[in-house]
């Protein structure tokens, strides 16, 4: 088995020269992409959709940056914001109609934590799934193997980890579940705001912290 079908089969591979190949291809798109007169939309439309293959009416405001773009499956009408990286070792499935705010990074990349072994150069890949209506704030974190449902709301600044369900709202760091989006209203966001912070929940610091005005 070479090193793409090992990276294909989310096993440990190495970067070799078939690799570097294929992430050429993408480099020069992205060269094309992040490069262009930002006025020219028509334009910009034709090389995401040089990139990312087949998508219906997905735009992204450059610059952005990933490792394949073929990696990448959106659906109807996806947006990113300026300065989105989507380290797409493994597949990156992004469902219908999400919105992506600026600075999101999306990593499926990972490494073992072992120094003798990550100094080998071997890495490995998570795939990342994201469903449909999702609306993800700037600067999100998404890690390697998330699973993330429909209708789902990320705070700016989250690092999310792990599987969440359709429709909740997530916040803070590391990105936590307040809840369906349906509850989001002013007096139920402060209703959740005061009762983190009684005694045994989370810290006054960490409350601040997570913004859930972000939902309202």
């Amino acid at each position: 088995m070479n090193h793409i079908e090992r990276r294909d089969k989310e096993l440990a591979y190495i970067s070799d020269d078939s690799v570097i190949e294929e992430q050429k291809v993408c480099r020069r798109i992205l060269q094309k992409l992040n490069f262009m007169d930002r006025s020219d939309f028509e334009g910009i439309s034709k090389v995401v959709k040089e990139l990312l293959g087949e998508s219906d009416e997905a735009f992204i405001n450059p610059p952005f940056y990933c490792d394949y773009g073929t990696h990448i499956k959106v659906g109807k009408k996806f947006f990113a914001n300026y300065n989105c990286t989507i380290i797409d070792v493994a597949t990156v499935t992004i469902g219908d109609y999400c919105q992506m705010a600026p600075n999101v990074a999306i990593y499926t990349a990972g490494h073992t934590v072992y120094p003798s072994v990550r100094n080998s150069a071997y890495e490995y890949g998570k795939a990342i799934t994201i469903g449909d209506n999702v609306w993800i704030g700037g600067n999100t974190v998404i890690c390697p193997g998330v699973h993330i449902g429909d209708n789902v709301v990320i705070g700016a600044g989250s690092v999310v980890k792990g599987i969440f369900l359709t429709g909740v709202l997530l916040s803070a760091i590391p990105a936590g579940s307040f809840g369906r989006s349906r509850r989001a209203t002013k007096e139920n966001c402060l209703r959740m705001r005061k009762s983190m912070m009684k005694p045994g929940r989370i810290s006054f610091r960490k409350a601040l912290r997570t913004d859930i005005y972000l939902f309202v």
